[in-house]
């Protein structure tokens, strides 16, 4: 029998249609939710994401503020728009798209951004509060797989997990996460021996490497929870890291690609942005 689907897009309605009325009450004490999208460069995939972070934004009621550089720009450029955005009262999230033009400093950059205004949660900071355990942003697309296990209603506590992939913006957040679930985490990666072996024995498998099809039936668990965060473009069309015709056959529930993780990462983002907009009535 095929796998469930979990519909990443289906969730990611749902989430912003809550996010819309939360905003609504802001508004009523006096807060507008704003988010600050910087682009630089033309990087077609980056301008594609931007496009509809800020779209998304404005369906939910969040004020969205773009500011577009050349692919010339320098990190000081940069840095001092993330400066004035900071003291700026009114914003309360700052987002850089990655990647930046080659040659600039992507770990320079963002660690100008306030703590209290790093809805992507890439900074230090935000990476220690999740390591910690204690309050603070964390990074939308390990959020949104978070919340799409969540939303299937099956049971994290004490399942053995498998990551495959270890970049600090998905494998790494994603690991203190289901920690912080109770789940028995195994983060595998480029060095791994026996990874196939690995993964088969996971409850929960999640694939983040970006290589198209890796993971296929064999390294699947009769029953297991799939979710696939890469995103490959193959002959034109899109795929996961997982060979999702095979896996289904395999696995109990499975997200697609597109329509899975995405669409979640996006409203993670905008839900991040409405807490910062809460704490800032502190």
């Amino acid at each position: 029998m095929s796998a469930k689907i979990i519909d990443g897009k289906a969730l990611s309605i749902q989430v912003k249609q809550n996010l819309k009325a939360e905003v609504e009450k802001l508004k009523e004490q006096g807060v507008k939710p704003c988010l600050a999208v910087i682009l630089a460069g033309a990087d077609p995939a980056s301008q594609v994401y931007v496009k509809n972070k800020i779209r998304s934004a404005e369906e939910t009621g969040i004020i969205s503020l773009s500011f577009y550089f050349d692919n010339d720009v320098t990190e000081e450029e940069i840095i001092t728009t993330i400066k004035k955005l900071n003291d700026d009262k009114t914003v309360h999230g700052i987002l850089v798209q990655l990647p930046l033009p080659k040659g600039l400093d992507e770990t320079r950059v963002l660690k100008e951004i306030s703590d209290e205004k790093d809805v992507d949660g890439f900074s230090a900071y935000s990476v220690g509060q999740l390591l910690l355990g204690r309050e603070g942003f964390v990074s939308c697309t390990p959020l949104g797989v978070l919340e799409l296990i969540k939303s299937t209603g099956e049971t994290i506590s004490g399942k053995d997990a498998v990551i495959i992939g270890r970049s600090n913006i998905v494998g790494k957040p994603l690991l203190a996460l289901l920690l912080r679930e109770n789940a028995t985490v195994t983060i595998c990666h480029s060095k791994t021996q026996n990874l196939a072996e690995k993964a088969s024995r996971a409850d929960i498998l999640i694939a983040a490497i970006g290589k198209a099809n890796f993971v296929g039936a064999d390294m699947v668990k009769e029953g297991a929870i799939v979710i696939d965060v890469g995103i490959n473009r193959v002959d034109g069309k899109l795929v996961g890291d997982v060979d999702f015709e095979a896996v289904k056959e395999k696995a109990k529930l499975i997200t697609p690609v597109p329509g899975g993780v995405g669409p979640m990462t996006i409203a993670m983002l905008l839900n991040n942005t409405v807490i910062s907009a809460k704490n800032s009535l502190k």
